[in-house]
C-alpha cells in the first residue's frame, strides 16, 4: 500500500455521508459546533452559499449573510467535526458557477429566483 492510498483511506473514514447535494445558490442553515467554557452548544448560520470547492475531504462552501446591514462570509469546512449539520432552506436559479457578485448589491437587488425543479 502506497501513500496515497494510504491517506485516501483515512480521508475516506473523516468524510460526512449524510451530506445534501449543495448548489450554489442555495439558501442553507449550516449548524456550528461552539465551545464556550466547558459546554457545547450549536449555533445556526443561515444564508446563501456563493461559492463552492474542491469535492474531497477539503470541500469548502462559502455563505454569505447580511447582519445588521452589514455582509458577513465565512468559509466552513464541509466535513468538519465543527459542522453538525447542513440543512437546505430553499434552492435559486443561477447562472454563474459562484456568485460574487452578490457583494456588490444591497437590499432587495440581492434577490434570487427561486428554483422549484429540485427537491430540498
Amino acid at each position: 500500500m502506497n501513500a496515497q492510498e494510504l491517506i485516501r483511506s483515512i480521508e475516506a473514514e473523516q468524510m460526512k455521508s449524510n451530506l445534501p447535494d449543495i448548489q450554489i445558490g442555495d439558501t442553507v442553515k449550516v449548524g456550528v459546533i461552539i465551545q464556550e467554557g466547558g459546554k457545547e452548544r450549536t449555533q445556526p448560520y443561515e444564508g446563501v452559499v456563493i461559492a463552492k470547492r474542491n469535492t474531497s475531504i477539503n470541500a469548502t462552501i462559502t455563505v454569505r449573510r447580511v447582519f445588521q446591514g452589514v455582509g458577513v462570509e465565512r468559509v466552513f469546512l464541509v466535513h468538519s467535526p465543527q459542522i453538525e449539520s447542513i440543512k437546505i432552506l430553499r434552492r435559486s436559479k443561477v447562472r454563474r458557477a459562484k456568485l460574487y457578485y452578490l457583494r456588490d448589491r444591497v437590499g432587495k437587488a440581492t434577490r434570487l429566483k427561486q428554483r422549484f425543479d429540485r427537491p430540498l
